[in-house]
C-alpha cells in the first residue's frame, strides 16, 4: 500500500498516497526547522527516503526529502505553492521544540480526521457529484468548509459539536479556510478515483 503501491504500479491515485506525502513533507519540514538527526523518530521520512533513495543534502535531514516530496505533490496532484507555506508557518508557530512534535503530529491528525467527518455529514448527496463537474465540487467543498468554519450553530448536536472542536484545531494549527478546501477536495477526488479503480479491477476479475 501507499509508497509501495507507488513503486509497484506508478499509480498515483489514492488517498494513501497522497496522505503519506503530506506527513513526509510534515516531518522534512520539522526535521529542517528543529535540526533532527535520528531519522527513526520520523518513521514517513525514513521509509520514504530508503525507498525512493533521497540523498542527504548539505548534511541536513529533510532538506533533500522537503524538496522532493513537494515535487511529488505539485506534479501529481497539483497542489498550491501557499499549500505548502500554510503548512511551514503552521509548523513554525507550533513546533519550537523537539518536544512539540508528536503533540503537535496528533493535532493534525485529530483535525483532518474530524474534519473529513464533518464534510461526509454535511455534503452528503454532493460527494457524489462526478470527479468530471470538479468546478461544481470544488464549489460545494468550499461552500462547506465556510459552513464549518463559520455557521453559528448547527441543527444536530454531535455535528455542532464536531465543527467547534474544528475550529479550535484550525486556530491553533493556522490554517485557512482554502487550505482545507485544497486538502479536503483533493481527498475527495483521489478517493472517487481509488473507488472507480477498484471498480474496474471487480469487473476485469469478474469477467
Amino acid at each position: 500500500m501507499g509508497f509501495f503501491s507507488r513503486k509497484k504500479t506508478g499509480s498515483v491515485d489514492n488517498v494513501e498516497d497522497f496522505m503519506m506525502l503530506i506527513r513526509v513533507y510534515f516531518q522534512s519540514v520539522i526535521a529542517l526547522n528543529n535540526g533532527i538527526t535520528n531519522i527513526r523518530a520520523l518513521p514517513d521520512l525514513a521509509n520514504y527516503k530508503r525507498l525512493f533513495k533521497i540523498p542527504t543534502e548539505k548534511g541536513k535531514l529533510g532538506l533533500g526529502e522537503k524538496s522532493a516530496a513537494k515535487k511529488m505533490l505539485k506534479d501529481d496532484y497539483q497542489i498550491s505553492e501557499n499549500f505548502f507555506k500554510e503548512i511551514d508557518t503552521s509548523i513554525r508557530k507550533n513546533c519550537r521544540s523537539q518536544n512539540d512534535v508528536q503533540s503537535y503530529l496528533f493535532m493534525f491528525q485529530g483535525f483532518t480526521n474530524d474534519l473529513m467527518m464533518l464534510i461526509g455529514n454535511l455534503m452528503q448527496w454532493k460527494m457524489r457529484i462526478p470527479s468530471r463537474f470538479r468546478k461544481t465540487l470544488y464549489s460545494a467543498t468550499k461552500e462547506t468548509i465556510h459552513e464549518i468554519c463559520t455557521k453559528p450553530v448547527f441543527k444536530k448536536d454531535d455535528t455542532h459539536k464536531t465543527a467547534m472542536i474544528v475550529r479550535q484545531y484550525k486556530e491553533k494549527l493556522d490554517y485557512s479556510e482554502d487550505w482545507m478546501t485544497e486538502f479536503v477536495f483533493n481527498t475527495i477526488i483521489l478517493a472517487k478515483k481509488e473507488a472507480k479503480n477498484k471498480r474496474k479491477e471487480k469487473n476485469k476479475k469478474d469477467n
